[in-house]
């Protein structure tokens, strides 16, 4: 028969026990700001607003509160305002956010090469970014103005007629819409610079020496390299034009978005219901379609990638 030797129980001092609990705590302890903030500022006023959806809640008498249940989102539903709302909202984001990743794209592959004064390029791709929308709006407004506007004159010259572009619907709508574009190309070419940076030079040595072109490179090297990027910026430019807001209030200063709400967008849409018809209920109800839309999205944005990458996976 063997005996085995125990071994006697570790016996730890009350220090140790203090120093072994703050060793574990203190990692919580530097993120805990940042969950503490989050939940003041963001998770709060989210359940809040759901809350205040659900209920009938005037500007004027805020602390009045009338429960109405999903009375709110059956208003919003039965809307005609709501739905132009949501298609002008689908529209200007599709005829924003596509060109402008594309010519951001463009502009990043060209800043890519070694050229002269590449930091006064860079600088100035983050001019548009910087400055502030509403200077930007009231710019572009006077630009696209229908008897003494610079773009009109210029159509002019060309022999095209005056375009209206604050009366039409897609006339409107393309002109909030190159707002959007200038602001934000900029700073999308220049997150795809960065990406494009990350990519090796081994690929794109590998690639000349089997012959491949410039174009070849782009496509093949390049693009696939710059997939991850790509989707971040299509989440986050969709995330943008569902939210937009401060383009199309300033373009003519009515919050209807135009004389027939033409590029009224969701952001413009819940404004005029808190802020000028002071139905906070609604606004909120309205708030939390644009969020649960947002959610929507993205999830549709990340499946489709990651449909794309077990395509590519399985090749």
């Amino acid at each position: 028969m063997t005996l085995h030797a125990t071994a006697p129980p570790v016996v730890r001092t009350r220090a140790e026990r203090r120093a072994r609990a703050r060793r574990r705590l203190t990692p919580y302890a530097y993120v805990a700001p940042f969950f503490a903030l989050f939940a003041a500022f963001g998770l709060f006023p989210l359940l809040y607003t759901a809350y205040v959806s659900l209920y009938r809640v005037e500007l004027q008498t805020p602390g009045e509160m009338e429960w109405r249940g999903l009375d709110n989102y059956t208003v919003l539903l039965g809307d005609e305002f709501f739905w132009t709302a949501l298609r002008n909202t689908f529209t200007i984001g599709v005829i924003s956010t596509v060109p402008q990743l594309l010519m951001a794209l463009g502009l990043a592959h060209l800043l890519n090469y070694r050229l002269r004064a590449r930091a006064f390029y860079r600088v100035a791709m983050l001019l548009p970014y910087a400055t502030s929308v509403a200077a930007a709006t009231l710019v572009f407004a006077q630009l696209f103005g229908r008897d003494f506007g610079l773009i009109n004159w210029v159509l002019g010259l060309a022999g095209i007629h005056p375009v209206d572009w604050q009366s039409g619907t897609w006339s409107s709508q393309i002109a909030v819409s190159t707002i959007v574009i200038w602001r934000w190309t900029g700073y999308n070419a220049l997150i795809y610079l960065a990406g494009m940076q990350s990519i090796p030079a081994e690929l794109y040595e590998a690639a000349a020496i089997d012959g491949a072109s410039r174009w070849q490179q782009f496509l093949h090297v390049t693009l696939p390299g710059l997939r991850p990027t790509v989707v971040f910026t299509v989440v986050v430019s969709t995330i943008g034009a569902t939210q937009l807001f401060g383009e199309p209030l300033l373009y003519e200063g009515k919050i209807t978005g135009g004389i027939s709400h033409q590029y009224q967008t969701l952001g413009l849409y819940m404004y005029e219901q808190g802020w000028g018809y002071f139905h906070l209920g609604r606004a909120a109800a309205i708030a939390w379609v644009m969020f649960s839309l947002i959610v929507l999205l993205v999830g549709v944005n990340a499946a489709l990638a990651r449909r794309r990458k077990l395509q590519e996976a399985s090749r």
